[in-house]
């Protein structure tokens, strides 16, 4: 009573409706997370970690008396089933943002999952190929519907999803520029959602190579080929890349086949997301400035290059050094024996 009446006058007491976290769940997403406020992409995954885990889980108890210790077994439980601690950390990330604005309705006057620790996330191990292990992959490609897909993403740096979301009207080929103007991912049962670029950064202009842009013009004249023979079951979405009818290509058929070429070109088994770390990778220790390639890559600031690169830091230093040595030629032996006045 003295904790209540002391919230009281502090303007903390939680004196909102009482409800089921389930039922606010669902109330909050339908309330705040819905399209234009957040990307539908976006929506669709909260309301699938809401649907398919909270609720199931947690949904019974009401908001005002979960606890910690419901959050922490419920944790410990999806790890038992093998829930990956990535998709821990969004089911935690969703919670702690529903709770948050649970405190804003007044439901509750603080919010319990701050207090819950999460299992430890992985950090993914970047594996970029050297130029020749790109060559022998490309090599081993040729004439597979993915050989330009692999040749575009390494000499652009493009993520899968702009590459899956790409269409010819993006891509001015008389002056060899490409503008990434979307993103596409498959969510769940839902299938392939398009969505606007990650961050501001990310919708970019590229200017293509020579090879990619010998690629594009070789792939047009290929796929209107595809497009003749498929007549009136083509579907026109203008995808660069699509499948034999022209719709989007699978992103799980896309990584079954690139690691499949890996194996055949003797080549470790790797994420789709390393191609774009050795395009960087490449160019870097190639001397291309890194604001260069910060703007390639669509990342938001040079920081986050550099930061995700740090590991070539000591090679760029070395060289560095080389050059110093190279602009300027003191006289070692002769100072040496100078005398000390």
């Amino acid at each position: 009573m003295r904790k209540a009446q002391q919230e009281d006058q502090k303007g903390l007491l939680a004196t909102g409706p009482k409800q089921k976290l389930g039922d606010y769940l669902v109330q909050w997403l339908e309330a705040t997370r819905k399209p234009p406020m957040v990307k539908p992409s976006t929506y669709i995954q909260y309301r699938s970690v809401i649907h398919h885990h909270l609720v199931p889980g947690l949904g019974h108890i009401f908001v005002r008396k979960l606890t910690p210790q419901h959050i922490q077994a419920f944790y410990a439980q999806k790890m038992k089933e093998g829930v990956k601690p990535r998709t821990i950390a969004f089911m935690h990330a969703t919670l702690h943002t529903a709770l948050e604005n649970a405190v804003k309705w007044n439901l509750v006057s603080r919010n319990v999952s701050s207090l819950v620790s999460l299992p430890r996330v992985e950090e993914h191990v970047m594996h970029p190929l050297t130029s020749d292990e790109i060559e022998k992959l490309i090599a081993i490609a040729k004439g597979h519907w993915l050989e330009p897909v692999l040749i575009l993403a390494v000499t652009t740096g493009m993520r899968r999803g702009e590459l899956v979301a790409l269409r010819w009207s993006d891509i001015d080929l008389n002056n060899g520029v490409l503008h990434v103007q979307r993103t596409a991912s498959r969510i769940g049962s839902y299938g392939i959602v398009e969505n606007d670029p990650k961050t501001r950064s990310s919708r970019r202009k590229v200017v293509l190579s020579e090879i990619a842009l010998r690629m594009l013009k070789r792939h047009r004249l290929d796929q209107d080929q595809a497009k003749a023979k498929a007549c009136d079951k083509w579907k026109n979405k203008n995808l660069v890349f699509s499948d034999d009818l022209g719709g989007f290509l699978s992103v799980d058929k896309i990584l079954k086949e690139f690691h499949a070429l890996l194996e055949r070109a003797g080549l470790p088994r790797m994420r789709f997301h390393d191609l774009r770390h050795s395009a960087a990778t490449i160019l870097l220790t190639m001397g291309v400035h890194p604001k260069v390639v910060q703007e390639l890559l669509g990342h938001s600031t040079i920081a986050m290059t550099m930061d995700t690169y740090s590991h070539l830091l000591p090679s760029m230093q070395k060289d560095a050094a080389n050059k110093m040595d190279l602009a300027f030629k003191f006289d070692d032996e002769a100072g040496e024996n100078d005398e000390v006045h």
